[in-house]
C-alpha cells in the first residue's frame, strides 16, 4: 500500500493511493492511522465505492506523518558519504534528532534562513514506525516497520559545525520535506531491508545518486538500536542517512542560495519537489 496525508478543505485526511484516486481512510492523518492496532487491515479495506475519494491529479500533501513523537536521524550511514567526509566507518550509528516543526510536505517550499551561508541537501530513505516497541530485536524490529518514505535532511552546515554536536544545524523550522507516501515493505524489493535507487537533483543537475543497498546500518538494525535507547511509537520517523554528493563535501562547497528547485526521489516510494525560498527574519 501507499498511504499519504492529504491537505483538503483546510484540513488533512489520511488516504490510500488506489489507481488514479486517493481513498479517504476515515482519520485525519497517517500518524493517527498508525496508532490503531489494525491500521493495515483498515487501510486495505477502504474502497472508492465506500469512502470519499480525491483526485490524484493536483493533490497537495502534508508531511506524511505531521506530528511524530520523535524524528531520529542517522549521520554517516552510507559508505561513500563517510569516505567523502573523511571519516572512518563507525562501529555504532551516529544519532541526532529533528522536531515536528522542521517537517514540510512533498511540494512545500523549503525556507532558507538568513542566518546561514551553507544551506545543504541530503536525500534520505526514512523508516516510519507502525507499532510501539522498546528493545526490539529480530522479527519484532522487522514488524515494527510500517513502511518507508522520502526525506530531505536540509542542513545549515555552518551551524552544524559550530560545536561537536550537530543538532543546531539540523532543526531549522520548515526545512525538511518528507513524503509524499508511506510505502509498505511488501511493495519494495528487499522488504524491510529495501535496495532502492536514491537520487537528488538541484535545478536538474544530479547531485546524489546511489542505492540504499550501500547503507552501513540497515533499517532493521536502526530500529533495534534506537528502540534500545527510547521507545518508538507509531508514526515515529527514523531518517537512515544520506549518500555521497552533498554540497559541503564538494571542492569548492556548493550550497542552496534561494530560488533553486530540489527534487529528491527514491525508486518505488516517491518524489519530493521543493522550491528553496529565502526566509526573512522577523
Amino acid at each position: 500500500m501507499k498511504l499519504a496525508t492529504l491537505r483538503t478543505d483546510g484540513t488533512t485526511r489520511a488516504v490510500r493511493l488506489d489507481g488514479d484516486v486517493l481513498v479517504d481512510l476515515g482519520v485525519p492523518d497517517v500518524g493517527t492511522l498508525l496508532g490503531q492496532d489494525d491500521w493495515a487491515e483498515r487501510a486495505a479495506a477502504a474502497t472508492p465505492g465506500d469512502a470519499t475519494a480525491y483526485a490524484l491529479d493536483g493533490a497537495e500533501y502534508a508531511p506524511v506523518v505531521p506530528q511524530p513523537s520523535k524524528v531520529v536521524c542517522v549521520g554517516l550511514n552510507y559508505r561513500n558519504h563517510i569516505q567523502e567526509m573523511g571519516r572512518d566507518l563507525p562501529e555504532h550509528p551516529t544519532l541526532f534528532a529533528k522536531f515536528a516543526d522542521t517537517l514540510i510536505g512533498a511540494g512545500d517550499d523549503i525556507l532558507r534562513p538568513d542566518e546561514t551561508d551553507q544551506f545543504d541537501w541530503e536525500a534520505e530513505l526514512a523508516v516510519v514506525v507502525g507499532k510501539r516497541v522498546r528493545r526490539a530485536r529480530g522479527a519484532e524490529a522487522e514488524q515494527a516497520i510500517a513502511g518507508f518514505t522520502v526525506l530531505n535532511d536540509i542542513t545549515c552546515r555552518d551551524w552544524q559545525f559550530r560545536t561537536r554536536e550537530w543538532l543546531q544545524g539540523k532543526m531549522w523550522d520548515s526545512s525538511t520535506p518528507v513524503g509524499p507516501y508511506l510505502v509498505t515493505p511488501d511493495e519494495l524489493p528487499g522488504g524491510v531491508r529495501p535496495a532502492l535507487d536514491v537520487r537528488l537533483t538541484v535545478d536538474g543537475e544530479v547531485m546524489q545518486s546511489d542505492t540504499t543497498a550501500d547503507l552501513l546500518f540497515d533499517p532493521v538494525a536502526l530500529v533495534e538500536y534506537v528502540s534500545t535507547i527510547v521507545r518508538l511509537n507509531p508514526g515515529d520517523i527514523i531518517a537512515t542517512g544520506t549518500p555521497g554528493g552533498v554540497g559541503h563535501a564538494r571542492k569548492p562547497g556548493r550550497y542552496l542560495l534561494g530560488g533553486e528547485t530540489v527534487v529528491t526521489e527514491i525508486e518505488g516510494i516517491g518524489r519530493l519537489e521543493n522550491r528553496v525560498v529565502k526566509e526573512k527574519a522577523v
